[in-house]
């Protein structure tokens, strides 16, 4: 049986992922699947610079504010939704083109991965949550390289629920598998596309749209979020914008330090999105060059043949 074709736009942060992804989807009858973390959050829409409005109401988007932000969205979870809507887009005739840059849901789709597996004890589990609580993510993060380096290795320092996780596995006796040991998802054909530029350039990009945000109105979202009683507990509000901006708020330092430390922090992820998009070597890099079109790009993206090699010189 003949494989469908599933289109994967992703790359670092105001690259144009979603403006590319929309003008795609117009162009090969397609529907938009959201991989970013932040975006399958309520609420949270200027932060995470969701589609317009005008955007959503001409190609349809899946998996964007389906959620409260102090829901606990799993890495499992979003696998089942993504595969599911996958489907539904697919069984009524459309391409899918899943568009976003959160490295851990990329993988959940692109790999045959299985979350399935033995639970760790109730009791231990909460052990290590106090024990991360006490001494914080760094003691955990060193506790968890002494014990299994590799999966620590694959692990960022601040990611405390991972940890523990990687924990668990390690004391039940199966430690996380790295991707070499999980083949591709053989359901789909996935055409890859990182989208890139000049890093200078996209730095550029990076400051002034956050300079946009707060000009939308970011800063009265976040407060906005805090009166309905969500905080920095949650892993949604530790997002780059939201806790920069929480620190103003509650009077720990000006607005300008803040907005100041927003495009710095983005600036970061940005560069470790791109070390992580590295990892994928069947992705075709598509690097954007100052003044081109976005229909030019898109008119790249589709000059791909299946192995990946451009059928003509742009």
């Amino acid at each position: 049986m003949e494989k469908k074709t599933v289109y994967i736009i992703s790359g670092p942060t105001a690259v144009g992922k979603s403006l590319i992804a929309f003008y795609l989807a117009k162009r090969i009858n397609g529907e938009i699947i959201n991989c970013d973390s932040v975006q399958l959050y309520k609420y949270m829409d200027i932060g995470s610079a969701k589609p317009s409005d005008h955007e959503m109401s001409v190609v349809k988007h899946h998996l964007y504010s389906i959620v409260e932000p102090d829901y606990n969205m799993t890495v499992a979870t979003y696998q089942k939704l993504a595969n599911a809507v996958i489907e539904n887009v697919i069984s009524r005739g459309k391409t899918p083109i899943v568009c976003g840059g959160t490295g851990l849901y990329l993988n959940s789709i692109l790999y045959d991965m299985s979350f399935a597996g033995s639970k760790g004890d109730a009791a231990r589990r909460e052990e290590l949550e106090r024990m991360a609580e006490q001494n914080g993510s760094d003691y955990m993060y060193q506790y968890l390289n002494a014990l299994d380096p590799e999966s620590a290795s694959r692990i960022h320092p601040n990611n405390t629920r991972k940890i523990i996780r990687a924990i668990e596995a390690y004391e039940l006796g199966h430690g996380i598998k790295d991707l070499s040991e999980c083949p591709l998802n053989p359901k789909y054909d996935f055409k890859f596309f990182v989208l890139t530029m000049e890093r200078s350039w996209l730095y550029d990009r990076i400051n002034k749209r956050v300079d946009k945000l707060i000009n939308d109105g970011l800063v009265d979202e976040v407060s906005g979020l805090l009166q309905r009683g969500y905080d920095l507990s949650l892993p949604s509000m530790k997002g780059i914008g939201y806790k920069e901006l929480i620190g103003y708020l509650k009077g720990h330092y000006d607005l300008y330090d803040a907005i100041d430390e927003i495009k710095k922090n983005t600036r970061h992820y940005a560069k470790r999105q791109l070390t992580w998009l590295k990892r994928y070597d069947f992705a075709n890099w598509i690097e954007i060059t100052r003044g081109e079109t976005v229909g030019a790009i898109v008119d790249r993206i589709l000059s791909y043949d299946n192995e990946g090699r451009t059928i003509f010189e742009i």
